[in-house]
C-alpha cells in the first residue's frame, strides 16, 4: 500500500514533469514559428501583378541605381529587426552608397503584432520632418522596449525617440495622435497583399520575391544578377528619406 506522503511526492513529480514537457513543447513551437528557413525561397512574381511606376515607401539611395531592393517590413518583426541591425548597414554602405542599388522600405505591419501600427505611425511622422531613416533605425534598435511584450503604451517610448532625434515634438505628437499616416500604411499593406507578400521581411528585387531575412552575400548576389538584366539610367539623385506614391494602375 502506498503511503499518502509518498503518493503526494509522486503526484508532484508527475505534474512537474508534465509542466516541463509543456514548456519545452511551447518553446519548440515558438522557435519553429519564428526561425528563418534553412534556405531562402525565391519566386518570380506573376508579371500580371506588377504595376507601372513604383510602390509606396521610403527610399534611400540614387534614383539612377540600376537595381532597387524593396523590403516589405514590420517594425515589430524580430527577423526584420535582425536584418535592420545586422545586414542592412552593410547593404547601405556597400550597395547603396556605391550606387549599385537603392533601398526602399514599405510598411507591412502584421495583425499579430499589437504595437506595430504605432511604430509605423511614429516612423511616418518622423518622415514628415525628414528623419524617417533615423527613426527606422531607432525603432528597430529599441524593439524590445516598445513591443507588445514590453508595454501597453508604446507611444511613451516612441515619443522619447522623437525627442532623442531632435524632432519638433509637438508636430510629431499631433501627427501621431491623428493617425495621419494610417491610410498610406493601409495602402502599402493592400499592395503587399496584392503581390502575395505573406511574411516579413519579404524582399523584391527585379520581379523576384525573397521570403526570408537574407544575409549580405546572398542579397549582393541577387543584386548583381538583377543589375546584369537592368537597362542603364541617366544619373539622378534621390533625396534621403524621400517618399513616393505609386502611379495609377494599368489594366
Amino acid at each position: 500500500m502506498v503511503k499518502p506522503r509518498a503518493r503526494k511526492r509522486d503526484n508532484r513529480k508527475f505534474y512537474m514533469t508534465l509542466g516541463a514537457i509543456a514548456i519545452v513543447g511551447a518553446a519548440m513551437v515558438a522557435y519553429a514559428a519564428t526561425r528563418p528557413s534553412a534556405a531562402d525561397t525565391v519566386t518570380t512574381i506573376d508579371p500580371s501583378l506588377l504595376r507601372a511606376g513604383e510602390p509606396q515607401g521610403f527610399v534611400i539611395g540614387n534614383a539612377a541605381a540600376p537595381v532597387e531592393i524593396v523590403e516589405y517590413g514590420d517594425f515589430e518583426c524580430g527577423w526584420c529587426a535582425q536584418f535592420a541591425m545586422v545586414t542592412e548597414p552593410d547593404v547601405r554602405q556597400r550597395l547603396v552608397q556605391t550606387g549599385q542599388a537603392r533601398f526602399r522600405f514599405v510598411d507591412f505591419p502584421l495583425s499579430m503584432h499589437r504595437n506595430t501600427i504605432p511604430a509605423h505611425l511614429a516612423a511616418g511622422c518622423a518622415a514628415d520632418q525628414n528623419k524617417f531613416w533615423e527613426m527606422h533605425d531607432r525603432i528597430f534598435r529599441g524593439q524590445n522596449d516598445w513591443n507588445t511584450a514590453a508595454t501597453s503604451n508604446p507611444k511613451r517610448v516612441l515619443q522619447g525617440y522623437a525627442r532623442e532625434l531632435g524632432l519638433d515634438e509637438d508636430a510629431w505628437e499631433e501627427c501621431f495622435d491623428s493617425r495621419k499616416h494610417l491610410p498610406r500604411i493601409q495602402a502599402s499593406v493592400a499592395e503587399g497583399n496584392r503581390l502575395r507578400v505573406g511574411s516579413t521581411p519579404t524582399f523584391i528585387i527585379n520581379g523576384k520575391m525573397i521570403t526570408s531575412a537574407v544575409n549580405y552575400d546572398r542579397l549582393k548576389a541577387l543584386v548583381d544578377s538583377a543589375a546584369m538584366a537592368a537597362p542603364a539610367k541617366a544619373p539622378a539623385a534621390t533625396p534621403r528619406g524621400s517618399t513616393t506614391t505609386p502611379s495609377p494602375s494599368r489594366p
